[in-house]
């Protein structure tokens, strides 16, 4: 990814109360990624950050739709995307990213840079399977209509003949059905 200080938020100068952002992300941005995932799109992104003297908490709401490419037919459609994610962002004494959502940045850190949060907020918030809007409304195939039994532990007859095996405490419970 190129850097791009126009999606950075310079925390620095920002006193300790909650501030909006809004950013418009169109193909320009999708094209500093190398990336194959979103070519083009047009999202809004409504970003609220929190600052406290120990925390920054950053509030992402993501809508819009990129272009993608069915994997049935690869036709290019437009994919509705909507995301709401939450980045906590603490002081500590070095950088780190310490989980998915959680970073560690130092006390002297002038910018918070977005720009790689939210591509990955918009990649998440992607179906696994990415369908053109002609075949959602297609019956889904069912697996299990055609699946056959390779292996099976029990009897064709349905019930278990180990009914001997069990401690004869144990059947009084077989009473309370």
């Amino acid at each position: 990814m190129k850097k791009d200080s126009q999606y950075d938020i310079n925390i620095a100068k920002l006193a300790d109360k909650t501030h909006h952002f809004a950013f418009e992300l169109d193909r320009a941005f999708f094209e500093q990624f190398e990336q194959q995932l979103i070519p083009d799109g047009r999202v809004h992104a409504d970003v609220t950050l929190t600052k406290t003297d120990r925390l920054i908490t950053v509030d992402f709401d993501l809508q819009g739709t990129v272009r993608q490419v069915c994997d049935r037919s690869l036709d290019e459609y437009d994919q509705e995307v909507e995301a709401h994610e939450q980045l906590l962002v603490r002081f500590g004494d070095q950088n780190l990213e310490l989980d998915d959502n959680v970073l560690q940045i130092t006390p002297d850190t002038q910018a918070l840079p977005l720009a790689q949060h939210l591509f990955d907020y918009i990649g998440l918030a992607l179906p696994m399977k990415k369908l053109h809007p002609r075949f959602q409304n297609e019956p889904d195939d069912n697996p299990d209509a055609d699946a056959k039994l390779i292996f099976s532990t029990r009897p064709e007859g349905g019930e278990d003949d180990d009914n001997d095996d069990i401690d004869p405490r144990w059947n009084a419970l077989k009473n309370l059905n």
